[in-house]
């Protein structure tokens, strides 16, 4: 797949195939996907926790507040991503510029990590409604938890929807 192709399929998956594990390198490659990302001063101040069976499971229901996510509980992969302080160029860029590289930096990581899932046939979806403090419990992290990414395979009845995006037009705008 190139990448317009992956761009194109790519979807928040909400119904996970719950018997059907991720093959461990299906998940490698996902996760060296994750590493070759770009970031502020080559810093990655992010840590990646992969969580499998119980802790899975523990961690999508961490996502479930307040009725929301539900779907996370078939998903077999929940892949946790806590901040970690910058590194010392991007601390000073950070702080002289106003600007919070660690959250782009996140989002640059969630997008190759649910980029390289579709391309690997995968479902994802990333979830931002979540308890922190529980999944840094779960998980045994000390940073920040900003995003989990419920991954698996979708159910045969789970189809690729129509994109809903804005025109070009009211999203770009050239000038010379």
């Amino acid at each position: 797949m190139n990448f317009t192709e992956i761009a194109n399929e790519r979807q928040s998956c909400r119904s996970f195939d719950a018997s059907r594990p991720v093959e461990n390198e299906k998940l490698e490659a996902i996760l060296n996907a994750a590493r070759l990302s770009p970031s502020a001063c080559n810093g990655q101040p992010y840590f990646i926790t992969v969580c499998k069976g119980e802790k899975a499971h523990q961690v999508a229901k961490a996502t479930m507040g307040m009725g929301m996510n539900k779907f996370t509980a078939d998903a077999p992969v929940q892949v946790v991503i806590s901040e970690t302080p910058y590194n010392r160029t991007a601390a000073l860029g950070a702080k002289f510029k106003s600007n919070d590289y660690r959250s782009i930096d996140i989002g640059i990581v969630a997008a190759y990590i649910t980029a390289e899932a579709t391309a690997q046939g995968l479902g994802s979806c990333i979830l931002g409604w979540l308890d922190s403090n529980k999944i840094k419990e779960i998980c045994s992290i000390s940073g920040e938890v900003r995003l989990v990414i419920s991954i698996g395979y979708p159910t045969e009845e789970y189809k690729l929807r129509t994109k809903k995006r804005k025109d070009l037009n009211e999203l770009v705008k050239t000038i010379e």
